[in-house]
C-alpha cells in the first residue's frame, strides 16, 4: 500500500490536534483579600490566593503576582473549595442501561454531553466537580464518571477528572426489583434475589480472575498457551475484587446495607460508598467498622415506601460515628443548593462550620479518590474555588464567582443573561413535550413499563 508523505503529515496533525483539544484548560489569576475557608487548615482572614497554570501556588497576605495576571477583589467575601457533588446525573447522554440485571461493562463516561445546561447551573451554585453516575435500574449497573464542570469546552473527553478513582453503581431494593422482576420477569424480583444476582456476578468475576491467573502461569512454560476469552463484564467484577474500583451503592434500608456488607466481606471487597443510605444512622457503627463511606440527602425521604423512614440527623449521626459522609443532590436542581443542604446539618445536628462544609468538599473528594487534588484550599491543589457574598452556610449567601482549574466558569456580575451554548434564547418552544420526566436514578427505564411480560 502506497501512502504519501502529505497524508502521513495530515494524519499526525489530526492526532496531535485531538490530543490538544482533550487537554484540560487551565488559567492564572489572583484573588485578593477574601476570607478563605480552607476546610482542612482553618479560616484565613483577608487572604490572597495565587493561581498559576490551574494550581494554587500561594496563600497569604499581600502576595506578589506576575504582571498582567487576572485579579479578583474578594474583599468582604468568602472563598471556599469548589463544591463536589458525589451523586449526580448531569452531563451524560443516558443514565440507565436497563437491559440486564448486571451491566458492569458499560461506562457513562463514554457519552458525556458538554452542552448540558445543567453544568452551568451547577457552577452557579459553586459546584465545580460532580460524580456522573449510572442509575439504579440494575443490581450492578455501569461504571460512573467523575467530571469537572468545564462548561464552554466542547470536547467531551476534557470534562473527565484526570486521576479520579474508577467507580461503579450498585443498587439494592425496589428499583432493580421493579425493573427486572416486575418489568421483565427475570431475577431479581425480591430483595433476596438482588443479593443472589450480586453474589453470582462476584463469583463469575472470581472464576474469570482465576482463569487468567492460570493462563499467565501457563504462558511462562508455554508461550503459545491459548488465552481465555476476554469478557469486560467479568473483568470489571474482578477489578472490584482487586480493589481497583470503588462501589457506589444505591441503598435505603438498614437490613440491605448489612446484607451487602456481608457479601463484600465474603469476597474480600473493602471499597464502598453507600448512596442515599437513608437508614444509615441505624447501622452507623457497623459502617464505620467496615470502613464504608456514606453519601446522603440532608432531609429528603418518604418519596416511596422503602424510603418511608429516615431522619434529618442522619449526616450528623454518621459523622459522629466516624463514617466519612457527604451530602449529595441526585438532582439537576438541588445541585445548585448543596451549600444550603450542608447548612441544614447545623440546624438539625449542630455540626461545626468545618464539619458541615466538609460534607460538600473534602469528604466527597475522599469518596471519589480525588482528595489529593480538590476538596480543600491548599497550595499544590487544583484551583477549583467558589466565591460567596457571605458565609456559605448563611441562607443569605449568594455564589458570585466559580473557578475551575484557574478559569472563571461562572461570574454572576459579568456573565451574559443567557449562557446556553448555540441556543437562541428568543426561540419559541412548546410548553409541553408529552412526557413528564421520571426520577433521576430511573431515567431510561420507561420502556420497561409500557407493557407487562
Amino acid at each position: 500500500m502506497i501512502c504519501s508523505m502529505k497524508n502521513i503529515i495530515c494524519a499526525l496533525y489530526l492526532l496531535s490536534s485531538t490530543a490538544m483539544v482533550a487537554q484540560a484548560p487551565s488559567g492564572d489569576l489572583i484573588i485578593r483579600n477574601g476570607t478563605v475557608l480552607t476546610i482542612t487548615k482553618g479560616t484565613l482572614e483577608e487572604t490572597d490566593i495565587l493561581v498559576q497554570k490551574g494550581k494554587i501556588t500561594g496563600l497569604g497576605k499581600n502576595l506578589k503576582a506576575p504582571a498582567g495576571i487576572k485579579e479578583i477583589d474578594a474583599t468582604g467575601q468568602y472563598i471556599m473549595p469548589g463544591i463536589i457533588d458525589a451523586h449526580s446525573h448531569i452531563a451524560i447522554d443516558a443514565v440507565n442501561e436497563a437491559t440486564h440485571p448486571v451491566t458492569s461493562e458499560v461506562k457513562v463516561g463514554d457519552a458525556i454531553d458538554p452542552f448540558d445546561l445543567s453544568i452551568y447551573r451547577a457552577l452557579a451554585g459553586g459546584v465545580t466537580t460532580s460524580h456522573a453516575m449510572h442509575g439504579s435500574a440494575n443490581a450492578i449497573g455501569g461504571q460512573c464518571q467523575t467530571i469537572k464542570h468545564r462548561y464552554g469546552v466542547l470536547d467531551p473527553s476534557a470534562f473527565k477528572f484526570e486521576g479520579a478513582a474508577r467507580t461503579i453503581k450498585f443498587a439494592l431494593g425496589e428499583n432493580p426489583m421493579r425493573v427486572h422482576g416486575e418489568g421483565r420477569g427475570v431475577q431479581p424480583r425480591t430483595r433476596m434475589g438482588v443479593e443472589r444476582v450480586i453474589r453470582d456476578a462476584f463469583q463469575q468475576g472470581l472464576v474469570y480472575k482465576e482463569k487468567w491467573a492460570a493462563y499467565e502461569a501457563e504462558k511462562k512454560k508455554n508461550p503459545n498457551a491459548p488465552a481465555p476469552l476476554y469478557n469486560e463484564r467479568n473483568q470489571t467484577m474482578a477489578d472490584i475484587i482487586d480493589g481497583k474500583i470503588i462501589i457506589q451503592c444505591h441503598s435505603y434500608r438498614a437490613d440491605e446495607i448489612l446484607m451487602l456488607l456481608r457479601v463484600l466481606k465474603d469476597f474480600g471487597v473493602k471499597k464502598i460508598t453507600f448512596q442515599h443510605v437513608n437508614e444509615g444512622f441505624k447501622v452507623a457503627p457497623e459502617l464505620a467498622a467496615f470502613g464504608a463511606m456514606a453519601s446522603v440527602f440532608s432531609d429528603w425521604w418518604a418519596y416511596k415506601f422503602e424510603v418511608y423512614y429516615s431522619t434529618a440527623y442522619n449526616a450528623t449521626i454518621l459523622t459522629r460515628n466516624g463514617v466519612v459522609t457527604s451530602i449529595n443532590s441526585d438532582s439537576g436542581e438541588l445541585i445548585r443548593h448543596l451549600f444550603h443542604e450542608a447548612a441544614k446539618t447545623q440546624r438539625y445536628g449542630d455540626l461545626s462550620d468545618e464539619e458541615a462544609l466538609a460534607l460538600i468538599t473534602i469528604n466527597p473528594a475522599r469518596q471519589l479518590g480525588i482528595d489529593t487534588k480538590v476538596g480543600s484550599i491548599e497550595t499544590g491543589k487544583d484551583a477549583d474555588l467558589a466565591i460567596f457574598s457571605g458565609h456559605p452556610l448563611s441562607i443569605y449567601a449568594i455564589p458570585q464567582v466559580t473557578i475551575v482549574d484557574g478559569i472563571v466558569r461562572f461570574d454572576k456580575a459579568h456573565d451574559p443573561a443567557d449562557m446556553r451554548l448555540y441556543i437562541d434564547p428568543q426561540e419559541s418552544s412548546p410548553t409541553y413535550y408529552g412526557q413528564e420526566d421520571v426520577e433521576g436514578c430511573m431515567r431510561d427505564t420507561e420502556f420497561m413499563f409500557s407493557h407487562r411480560h
